[in-house]
């Protein structure tokens, strides 16, 4: 139980504890440890997007679980944490698109989107009131002939990576790709070091109805969602 003193801290958002906190962050933070495994590999000709979708039921219809977005033509995200929260910022994000292209009659840039949906998540942090969001992503995309890949989280932190994970199998997936990752890498063989980070994640508790894969080739910068049977031949490497 927390002392007294504490609380105050504890329940109020825009107010930093006597050693610097926000719990309100932090407890964001761990909703998003919480939820399922996503990773994102930079290579050398594009970028992929592998998640777990945990099917928690034989019940379950496994298309309802979406947990990779199409953002625009050029961009995708996956996510972890609070899938209500990360439609939420799914939704702000392609408003951003459609705004960049009404305005400036272009594309928007993966970075400049990423750089304004994670102000609006540090927005959150600084009033009473609300709450931040309780979600992570992972943007992906081709911007200028170049491939992207960045990691938001619910402080309003935006870092870019060549392969990163989130979620609750985070560790095992960076483990994984420190020792393996190699910058020219193409898709081909990038895929199969996402899903092996995911299996590694997973403890190998998936199968083809739990894996969605989301690809951008710099040749060919139109995000996409892999088809069952793509996600398939894959996966069928890794089963037991």
């Amino acid at each position: 139980m927390q002392p007294q003193y504490q609380m105050g801290y504890d329940r109020a958002i825009t107010v930093f504890s006597p050693d610097g906190r926000l719990y309100q962050v932090e407890y964001a933070r761990e909703a998003v440890k919480r939820g399922t495994t996503a990773v994102g590999i930079k290579a050398k000709d594009g970028v992929v997007l592998i998640v777990d979708k945990r099917v928690s039921s034989k019940l379950l219809e496994a298309s309802s679980i979406e947990k990779i977005f199409k953002i625009d033509e050029h961009i995708g995200v996956a996510s972890s944490g609070l899938v209500g929260d990360a439609r939420a910022l799914v939704d702000r994000a392609r408003v951003e698109c459609q705004i960049n292209r009404v305005s400036y009659d272009e594309p928007i840039e993966v970075e400049a989107l990423s750089k304004k949906l994670c102000d609006h998540m540090q927005s959150l942090t600084q009033y009473g009131g609300i709450r931040p969001y309780g979600t992570a992503l992972l943007i992906a995309g081709v911007s200028d002939g170049e491939v992207r890949l960045f990691e938001t989280d619910p402080s309003g932190t935006l870092l870019e990576y060549k392969a990163t994970g989130i979620g609750i199998g985070r560790p095992a997936a960076m483990k994984v790709f420190e020792e393996e990752y190699n910058p020219e890498t193409g898709i081909k063989d990038a895929i199969p070091l996402g899903l092996k980070a995911l299996h590694s994640a997973t403890e190998g508790k998936f199968d083809v109805d739990q894996v969605e894969i989301g690809v951008i080739e710099k040749a060919n910068p139109v995000f996409r969602k892999m088809s069952r049977q793509e996600v398939a031949a894959f996966v069928e490497p890794f089963k037991p």
